[in-house]
Parts: C-alpha cells; structure tokens; sequence
C-alpha cells in the first residue's frame, strides 16, 4: 500500500475542511447514547475521532438511530463517511473499506416455539421480524422465500414488536437479542447464525478515488496496530471478532 499525502486525503474525504461523521445508535454494539463528548460512544465514534485526527480537520458526528438513515445521509452528501455493513445493495453510492469487525446475524424466538433450527424458519406460515434497512433486512429480504417480513422501525425495536404482534422469529446481531432475552422473558436464541455481517467504513463514491483507498487504509491500518480490539475492549463489546487483515498497510501519517 502507497504512502499518502495527508493534506491532499483531507481535501478528498472533508472537502469543505470539516469531517462529518455518520454514527449509528441502533447498533449497540458499534455506538450507543452517552454522557460523553457529542453525547454518543463507542467503537465507530473512537475510529471517526481518530480519522479526524489523522487528517487534521475538526469531525461532526451525524447521529441516527437506524442503518438505513445513515446510509441515505451519506448517499445524499449529508455526511462524508459512516460505519455500515458491506451489502451490494448500499455499494451504487457508498464505496466500502474492508471489514474491520464480524457480527453474527441470528433468531430469537419463544420458549415454547416449536421453531428449533434455522431450517425451520423460512415456512410459508411463520412472519419474521427485523430492523428496517438494516444488513439483515436487505440479506434477508433476498433470501428468505416463504416466510413473511415484517420490518420495525429500527433494529432496538425488533424485540419488542416481534413480542406486541405474535410475530413467530426476531432477527437481529446477536448481542442485542441476547440483552433483549435476558430483560424479557421465555425468549431463547437458536443455535447457529444466519449470517456473518462485515462491518465497515464507507464513503460516497463522489468523493473519488483518493478517499476511498486513504479510508481502506486508514481501517487496515487500525486493525494491524490493534486499535480496533482496543477500542472494543474500551467500550466492553465482547463476542465479536476483529476482520483479518486484507491488505498491507501504508504510512498513514501522524
């Protein structure tokens, strides 16, 4: 991987001088509401600040509380850049990085559901539940081919309208379904995964060449220093994995 220019990846990904930062609320795992600084923290919001820093330009951080919004802000030039899960149905207007972290997609169902694998959900009765625009609605909106989707307004509402409908299966990334079994109760998960979503960096593809292979640098670069398990292990999000490495790793400046 080339070195950079760090002034010249400034002026391609914060044009205007200011870097803005889509952060997404409805994924506990990469953000949530806080009393900290801007109000929010986590592992998306330490990676948004250190990219600031590295470019040297002041960061806004644009919050939501669903993926979908957050994709729409990016495509519409609301924001420079944001943290979603790679899926070729974001990637007309969104250049994505390498993963830098994986995340199980999975179900939860009742207790007394007599739904106990994943084969046994995709059934012409069963209606499934999952977050709109979210990874796992677009995976499984391709996917699924008897059952019927139902979508909630974000993925921390999931639980909950599965529980005030009837609704047969929650989909979800399964440390939120496993907080929403542990404060509700007779939910249990099925074993397995219906997916591994790639969490991801991305920029508009209006921003050129320059910023999309200085932010996909800039992610390989956190996970060969370790900063990314670090910023996990700073925000107490365990049971996900840091992405393998994908390229080799170029100065990235100071």
């Amino acid at each position: 991987m080339k070195d950079f220019d760090i002034s010249e990846a400034a002026k391609a990904l914060a044009p205007s001088g200011l870097l803005r930062a889509t952060i997404n609320v409805g994924n506990p795992i990469l953000a949530r509401r806080a009393e900290a600084q801007d109000g929010v923290a986590g592992v998306s919001v330490d990676l948004a600040r250190t990219l600031a820093a590295r470019l040297g330009v002041p960061l806004e951080l644009v919050v939501f509380d669903a993926a979908g919004k957050a994709v729409t802000a990016v495509e519409e030039g609301r924001a420079e850049i944001g943290f979603f899960a790679r899926d070729p149905g974001r990637a007309g207007l969104i250049a994505f990085t390498a993963p830098y972290v994986l995340i199980e997609g999975c179900y939860l169902v009742r207790q007394n559901s007599p739904i106990a694998t994943m084969a046994d959900v995709d059934v012409a009765e069963h209606t499934l539940v999952v977050g709109k625009g979210s990874a796992y609605d677009l995976y499984l909106t391709r996917e699924i081919r008897k059952a019927t989707i139902e979508r909630s307004a974000t993925s921390p509402t999931v639980v909950q309208h599965f529980l005030d409908t009837g609704a047969d299966v929650a989909a979800g990334v399964r440390q939120q379904l496993e907080q929403d079994a542990e404060r509700f109760e007779g939910l249990r998960l099925l074993p397995g995964r219906f997916m591994v979503i790639e969490q991801a960096m991305g920029v508009a593809r209006t921003h050129g060449p320059l910023a999309e292979s200085f932010l996909t640098a800039f992610v390989e670069g956190m996970k060969s220093d370790g900063l990314v398990a670090d910023f996990l292990k700073v925000n107490g999000v365990d049971a996900v994995s840091v992405a393998p490495l994908t390229t080799s790793v170029g100065v990235m400046g100071d």
